[in-house]
């Protein structure tokens, strides 16, 4: 019974970002804890809007420079589609209008990458927190 407790309470993040070796660093950083499950993962803006109706995440952690669609258009569509699933932006270029442009578009906040290991769990709670998430258990 713990471990449907669990599912039913876990955070749900997609990952989307083009190279391979992010999304897998970025997920090993997240599987640490307890109440985060990665459900999918996307490599370009379109298959994030794919994945987002597919897998129902809680957060999308969106890579903002992507072949294909970027993640401006992309957290538009989602946010304008699902309002309630949190998008945190992820850039390694924290340019004034590039984080203006995300947010505008609907993150809720943007991390530099070369910090993300170490700040991306807390900004995945702070977006929950920002959107109101409900039935999320936090530690």
């Amino acid at each position: 019974m713990v471990d449907a407790h669990q599912k039913t309470s876990a955070i749900r993040v997609l990952l989307v970002d083009d190279h391979a070796m992010v999304r897998q660093g970025l997920r090993c950083a997240l599987e640490v804890y307890p109440n985060i499950e990665v459900v999918g993962e996307a490599s370009d803006g379109e298959q994030a809007v794919e994945c987002v109706a597919k897998v129902q995440p809680t957060v999308v952690v969106m890579d903002i420079v992507m072949p294909k669609m970027d993640g401006i258009a992309a957290t538009r569509l989602i946010k304008t589609q699902y309002p309630q699933t949190a998008v945190v932006g992820l850039t390694r270029d924290l340019k004034d209008y590039t984080v203006y442009s995300m947010k505008k578009a609907g993150a809720f906040e943007v991390v530099d990458k070369k910090d993300a290991v170490v700040e991306l769990y807390d900004a995945i709670q702070r977006a929950l927190t920002g959107i109101g998430a409900k039935g999320i258990d936090r530690p």
